[in-house]
């Protein structure tokens, strides 16, 4: 059984790299969030019986495969920790050997047997008596002792070698019949096709409903989300996104929760869009009810000028014109964002009820505004929400807030991974029901 770890930014990133090193018969062990990103630990020839071999007594914890899984990956991780701790103690005496100008005949490690799992620790006898001599004479019995008992510990915690396990039945198409299954769900779900079959093939559970399981948490922890509320961090925030996505309905959300929770008086509303005809009234209506200034970006005001004056709000929403890559100023908003001496945080708004085409071409369209996460709108409106979870799985982007109605605020809640992959599978539901319902009738 080979087991390997992979680290990257994005569960997509994360799943492809695996379907490149280790095909498609990779099993995935864990994965969990990790800083800078997503860990996934997969193996080849997977044997239950042969993972609780290995685990000896631990495995009594186990009281279903995906406990044992996450057990096997939870062993390499010590492993390669050890693994780690081991290479840089030798090198280390390796190096003392070389400042003292002697030639180093110390113990013979197999580096490259270190990036998979290893078996035995490559190391003979003779090899370790000729170390000691020269160890001992050069004053070094102690760190190649150290290093003996560093290889003896690792010897013990790799085992023996079991037999090959045998190949699951695949069907013609490549997969099994399981996994055929789990993408069929995965694009019901609203999964694409592309990563609800790369998602179906890092499974190799028994049941279809373990295999679900696995993938819907591999889905969760895929999606980011931000640490911080922008009440908690304050500071700048801009929302770009086409027109009719629900931004400036958003920033209304979020200055109403703000002045609900802190008052007016640090709070501020900015507009870009000098575009349209009374393209910014729906904003000054909030504005007067809420009673926060608002100000618009125009020929005379820049948007550092302005954000200048409002330096000491703890927090500023800034609403931008539904542009496209053909319309007149596209380039010219973007930039602006783009170049301003302030920190601006620029989130995409994306709507729940986009085509997934649609959510790409406009998130090619806002990247050069240094996109610092999304924001998903209108799930109320949605029949699913796996084109949603692929989209920001897929491009990384963090989920700051998502939006589930038209009330100002109810409607505007803060991201959560999980949560979100759960209403999916309630929408999900809904509709097998809703659709249940229709051919009955």
């Amino acid at each position: 059984m080979k087991v390997k770890r992979f680290f990257a930014q994005t569960m997509a990133e994360a799943l492809k790299q695996v379907s490149h090193e280790m095909g498609p018969d990779a099993v995935i062990l864990s994965n969990r969030r990790v800083d800078g990103g997503v860990e996934i630990v997969t193996a080849l020839d997977y044997d239950e019986n042969m993972a609780r071999q290995r685990l000896g007594d631990r495995a009594v914890e186990a009281t279903n495969g995906s406990h044992l899984a996450e057990l096997q990956a939870e062993q390499h991780r010590q492993l390669e920790e050890e693994l780690t701790r081991s290479r840089s103690r030798i090198q280390e005496v390796r190096e003392k050997r070389a400042s003292a100008g002697a030639q180093y005949a110390g113990v013979a490690f197999d580096d490259a047997g270190m990036d998979a799992t290893p078996v035995e620790a490559p190391v003979q006898a003779g090899e370790v008596a000729a170390g000691r001599a020269t160890a001992e004479t050069g004053g070094y019995a102690d760190e190649l002792a150290s290093m003996k008992a560093e290889i003896q510990n690792l010897r013990e915690m790799v085992g023996r070698r079991q037999p090959e396990r045998a190949r699951e039945p695949v069907q013609e198409n490549g997969g099994s019949a399981v996994q055929q299954r789990l993408g069929e769900r995965l694009q019901e779900f609203g999964v694409g096709a592309e990563l609800a079959n790369t998602l179906a093939r890092q499974n190799r559970q028994g049941r279809l409903e373990d295999a679900w399981k696995q993938s819907l948490k591999m889905l969760a922890a895929g999606i980011r989300t931000a640490r911080n509320t922008w009440v908690e961090s304050g500071g700048v925030f801009a929302l770009v996104g086409p027109t009719g996505s629900g931004k400036t309905t958003t920033i209304g959300k979020l200055a109403a929760q703000y002045v609900l929770e802190h008052g007016s008086d640090s709070l501020a509303l900015v507009t870009t869009d000098r575009y349209r005809v009374a393209a910014h009234e729906q904003l000054f209506v909030f504005g007067r009810i809420l009673n926060v200034p608002v100000r618009v970006v125009d020929e005379t005001h820049s948007l550092d000028d302005i954000l200048d004056e409002l330096s000491d709000r703890h927090l500023v929403l800034i609403d931008t014109a539904g542009l496209t890559s053909s319309d007149r100023g596209y380039q010219e908003q973007l930039a602006e964002l783009a170049r301003s001496h302030h920190n601006i945080r620029s989130h995409l708004v994306v709507s729940a009820t986009s085509q997934p085409r649609i959510m790409k071409s406009v998130w090619h369209c806002y990247k050069m505004a240094n996109l610092a996460g999304c924001v998903m709108t209108k799930i109320d409106e949605a029949l699913t929400l796996g084109e949603s979870l692929g989209f920001v799985m897929e491009t990384g982007l963090s989920v700051a807030w998502y939006t589930d109605g038209q009330r100002i605020p109810e409607d505007l809640h803060r991201a959560q991974a999980v949560p979100l992959v759960r209403l999916g599978v309630e929408r999900l539901r809904a509709l097998q029901h809703s659709q249940a319902a229709a051919e009955g009738a």
